[in-house]
């Protein structure tokens, strides 16, 4: 008989809203946007509410540090529950690039089933950890902006924050190999 796991939550104040938190004592189980209930995403048995469980502490710092522009990349263990298919799907939403974006298509050709799109769609609708696994990362094909949990307004905020992140790390970071600068015309000048 396997016992149910004791669960921790709490709701953490960021930029697209009060999140919540939800971890077992083995990772993170979930990232609830602010209108979605534990029970409404399936998360049991129901969380308690505790501010200093060490990762929900760590999460948050994280996602603050995301949100500062401060962090490109997630390292909070992770405690996900889902079939086979859809722990692959979601694990592989790590390895889209902050800042980049790819199709459902390039998605499912990476996890080397090209026609399992449509199936990865579903299974990144039910991301339980947002953010953390990057699924607003995955855009349509035509470069269209698709379903997202969190509302298709925060999918763009998103998007938006990590290109200015880029945009001002690439203006204020010095260059690794200065290239020489032309100080004279290669061509004759009439």
């Amino acid at each position: 008989m396997q016992t149910k796991p004791h669960l921790s939550s709490t709701t953490h104040r960021t930029p697209v809203g009060a999140l919540t938190l939800i971890a077992s004592d083995h990772g993170l189980r979930a990232i609830l946007w602010p209108r979605l209930s534990p029970a409404r995403a399936g998360i049991q048995p129901r969380p308690h509410h505790h501010l200093d469980h060490p990762i929900l502490k760590q999460t948050a710092t994280q996602l603050d540090e995301y949100f500062a522009g401060t962090r490109t990349r997630f390292d909070i263990p992770l405690d996900l529950q889902g079939t086979r298919f859809q722990l692959a799907a979601w694990r592989s939403l790590a390895d889209i690039p902050f800042g980049a974006t790819t199709s459902y298509g390039r998605q499912a050709a990476a996890l080397g089933i090209p026609t399992a799109a449509r199936a990865l769609g579903a299974a990144n609708g039910a991301n339980p950890v947002c953010i953390v696994l990057p699924c607003h990362r995955v855009i349509g094909a035509d470069g269209s902006l698709t379903g997202f949990g969190g509302g298709l307004p925060v999918k763009q905020w998103l998007l938006d924050h990590e290109a200015r992140i880029l945009a001002s790390n690439i203006l204020s970071t010095p260059w690794q190999h200065p290239q020489p600068l032309q100080t004279r015309l290669s061509m004759p000048v009439a």
